[in-house]
């Protein structure tokens, strides 16, 4: 680091009594983001049979029903990154908010497939938006040596909305004697599930009115007097002013707005290796099964022999110790690191993966064609909350840390476009594949195929992955 960079680092030290509480703030503010995040995409786990009764669809019918928010989550990560760099990144996180409250309401109000799929759809555009925007937006304003801590609330924040919206399930589905049984005002009870988001919704949206616009995308805009306001209410004064020369030094030499022509390296014609590794994360973080577990853990745990209200119950368990997975990084991520929890991270999913593979080999079939693990329950039920727990502590918060600080501030909005793409991309594909894999070869060999992708991700860690612990984002290469 070269003796500006040293001077600023040391500056934060200075104003960090002063402004940690505010820092703080924006940061939770944020990510309330991450928490519609999760619950928009746990809530759809419970309301699984209902969407079959009420819309008489088949598997793969179902599967799409599930996964065409991510369809939207694709789009709207895609697009996010470049309308955050021409409109703002609070601006965008307000769009993101009114669109949560448009898709609660209506996926709640739905009476058909094709109605509902187009508000899933909208929540899609919004959890895309915010699933890029919000760790993106905590990295621009927070300090390098405790902003792997600050983003990782990111990831707490998408847990406890799925832990909110695995209870809310629970709850209304065991007051109710079933997701599709009338409950309040003669609602089923799945409808419910969806309208118990519009609370965080709304206060999303009103709490957004109380942080200020990124400092770093009012640089890129030109706006460097609103720029020092910020960073001054942020870092103080004296930090400030070094930080505007920076962020300044770090932009393009010609000062021309941010574009996605700049993932290119125009030397040599290529893509940039960065853009290549965000994609990598990105995909891999989908690849190993992880949003099967929460979009269809109910779904799984009924096929291997338990009750809908027990399965409801074993999402809420997983939920809360997904949260104490998250806990853990967001304690030691600043201490040893990204590429150390991804790369045991990795090694950790491999193994319970492959024991659930072993698990579902060996159970039996009942007349219905359902597993009946026997013996080997413990093991998958064990295996399987091992594996969330790995995931969680690693490339859960990981992911989101690193593609929210890695990218050179120039191309920071346009390198999450595209990594979002192929996140949701992907997680649409693992989701949408997975009630036919059921269906063809079955749970062992599904599983078998996320534990083959969690060992390959060991190797793109070790190989292509490179730390960016203490790094300013002002100081990130590409």
């Amino acid at each position: 680091m070269d003796s500006a960079a040293q001077a600023s680092a040391e500056s934060f030290a200075d104003q960090d009594a002063h402004n940690t509480g505010f820092i703080l703030f924006i940061s939770v503010v944020a990510t309330i983001g991450g928490f519609l995040f999760g619950f928009d995409s746990g809530v759809i786990n419970g309301t699984v049979d209902g969407l079959q009764t009420a819309f008489q669809s088949e598997s793969v019918g179902t599967g799409f029903n599930v996964s065409s928010m991510l369809l939207g989550c694709a789009v709207g990560a895609l697009l996010a990154g470049r309308l955050a760099d021409l409109y703002g990144r609070r601006a965008l996180l307000m769009v993101a908010a009114v669109f949560f409250i448009v898709s609660a309401w209506g996926s709640g109000v739905a009476t058909g497939s094709v109605e509902f799929v187009i508000y899933r759809v909208l929540g899609g555009l919004a959890v895309g938006a915010a699933s890029v925007m919000a760790p993106a937006y905590i990295a621009e304003v927070s300090p390098a040596r405790y902003r792997g801590m600050l983003t990782s609330i990111q990831q707490i924040a998408i847990i406890s909305g799925l832990f909110a919206a695995f209870l809310s399930n629970y709850l209304l589905a065991d007051s109710a004697q079933g997701s599709v049984q009338p409950f309040w005002l003669d609602y089923e009870a799945w409808r419910w599930m969806f309208w118990m988001e519009l609370i965080p919704a709304f206060l999303f949206f009103v709490m957004l009115f109380f942080i200020p616009e990124s400092p770093r995308f009012l640089m890129v805009k030109g706006l460097e007097s609103k720029a020092r306001g910020v960073l001054t209410s942020l870092y103080g004064e004296q930090v400030a002013v070094q930080k505007i020369r920076e962020i300044s030094q770090s932009l393009a030499k010609d000062h021309h707005r941010p574009q996605f022509s700049d993932l290119i390296n125009k030397t040599s014609g290529k893509i940039r290796p960065i853009v290549w590794v965000g994609i990598g994360l990105a995909s891999f973080q989908q690849l190993v099964g992880i949003n099967v577990v929460f979009y269809y853990g109910a779904v799984l745990w009924q096929a291997v022999g338990f009750s809908e209200s027990d399965a409801l119950l074993i999402n809420v368990m997983s939920g809360a110790l997904s949260i104490a997975a998250c806990v853990i990084t967001l304690m030691i991520i600043d201490k040893v690191g990204r590429k150390p929890l991804l790369k045991w991270g990795s090694v950790g999913m491999t193994i319970t993966l492959g024991l659930m593979v072993v698990a579902f080999m060996n159970a039996d079939q009942d007349p219905d064609g359902k597993l009946i693990l026997g013996e080997f329950g413990p093991l998958a039920l064990i295996a399987a909350n091992a594996y969330v727990f790995f995931f969680n502590m690693s490339w859960g918060p990981v992911m989101w840390v690193m593609l929210g600080e890695m990218f050179p501030n120039q191309i920071r909005g346009s390198g999450l476009a595209v990594s979002g793409l192929f996140q949701w991309g992907t997680n649409f594909a693992i989701t949408w594949s997975f009630p036919m894999l059921l269906a063809g070869v079955g749970l062992a060999g599904a599983y078998g195929f996320y534990s083959l992708c969690a060992l390959i991700s060991v190797f793109f860690v070790a190989y292509a992955v490179h730390e960016t612990k203490g790094t300013e984002l002002e100081d990130m290469q590409g």
